[in-house]
Parts: C-alpha cells; structure tokens; sequence
C-alpha cells in the first residue's frame, strides 16, 4: 500500500505508526531502511493511543458503520470504503485527528 501511495502521489511519505508486533518485526525495519530516500516513520510507544491519529478516524469511521448489517467480508470492505473514501476530501477532518493528539507535525531538519 505504500509503495502504491508513493508511486501515486510522486513523493516523500511520512508514516506515523504503532508499535504492532509487524511493524517493528526485523524485516519491516530493513524494509523502512530501504525505502529511506521517500518514507520517513514516526513511531508511537508501544500503547498510545491517545497519540495515534488513526485512533480518531476509526472513531468516526466507527459512528458511520454502526448501524449496518453485512452478509460477509466483501460486503464489509465495500461499507468501509465508501465510508473512508469521503474523508480523503476533508483535510480539515483529518488535520482534526491529528491536532488533537497534540502531536507537531514539522519538516525533519
């Protein structure tokens, strides 16, 4: 998926992520290393999410799905696309979920 982000939007990534078992594993670290010239990564301790802007927008994705019924897993992945596709449009929405974490988002030096 990243790979694809970058290739779409035709620049650097910066990736602000968890501490799951996957994304700290020693293969995924060499992976980040290597893709160094376009993807910067922020990781969060190991339990905050008061810190993890994802956090804010399962929230509301959450609100907006939580009253349907699905009849199976390709049903459910078309219900939360449509819900998540709309929010790419509201930068004010997402610049939200990260504002009130608190966190500074600032160019590295």
């Amino acid at each position: 998926m990243l790979q694809a982000a970058h290739a779409q939007l035709g620049g650097p990534i910066s990736l602000v992520w968890d501490s799951l078992p996957e994304h700290i594993s020693a293969e995924m670290r060499q992976w980040i290393d290597a893709q160094s010239n376009w993807l910067l990564v922020y990781r969060l301790p190991p339990y905050a999410p008061d810190l993890n802007p994802a956090e804010g927008l399962w929230s509301n994705l959450r609100a907006k799905v939580l009253n349907f019924a699905v009849h199976g897993i390709d049903q459910l992945t078309t219900l939360i696309k449509n819900r998540l596709k709309p929010l790419q449009y509201r930068p004010d929405l997402l610049n939200g979920f990260i504002a009130e974490t608190g966190l500074v988002i600032s160019d590295p030096v």
